[in-house]
């Protein structure tokens, strides 16, 4: 796996998150804050983490896998700073999610909690409105506030 591979991978997994996001909300057009690539094994998962910090410097070490600040990466649904390789998880078979910011995160929150494919996550800094469609290999989510600005790294 080499840095083009990576890149290649993140910018395929937020075309596919913002086509599932197109496919439930009216938020197709929401940039990407950040990115996840979930790895399937240890082996791909410590070679990810290696070819990652290629591209930047670990900012946030979590549970699940460190997140990279790195080199800007541009996408069809904007240009993303922050990327996460996240350890293998059998419950994960899915490529990675995307992270959108929404105009309105309340209104959005109201309007698609409740309905089928969406859920709230909770976590001590921030929340998040996930969806999920088994139609599609990725997953996408809704952040308030935005990873960038938790970690502040934008800007």
């Amino acid at each position: 796996m080499t840095v083009a591979d990576i890149k290649i991978l993140a910018q395929q997994i937020v075309a596919e998150a913002r086509k599932l996001s197109v496919a439930h909300t009216n938020e197709g057009a929401a940039p990407v804050s950040y990115a996840c690539i979930f790895a399937h094994s240890q082996s791909e998962y410590q070679e990810m983490v290696k070819v990652v910090g290629e591209l930047g410097p670990v900012v946030k070490e979590t549970p699940m896998g460190p997140i990279f600040h790195i080199t800007p990466l541009t996408t069809e649904s904007g240009v993303f700073t922050l990327l996460k390789v996240r350890r293998p998880e059998d419950r994960r078979p899915q490529l990675g999610y995307a992270d959108f910011t929404v105009s309105n995160y309340e209104r959005f929150k109201g309007t698609y909690l409740g309905t089928t494919d969406f859920r709230l996550i909770t976590r001590p800094q921030y929340e998040m409105v996930e969806l999920s469609d088994k139609a599609f290999n990725v997953l996408a989510y809704y952040a308030f506030p935005s990873l960038p600005e938790v970690l502040n790294t934008k800007g």
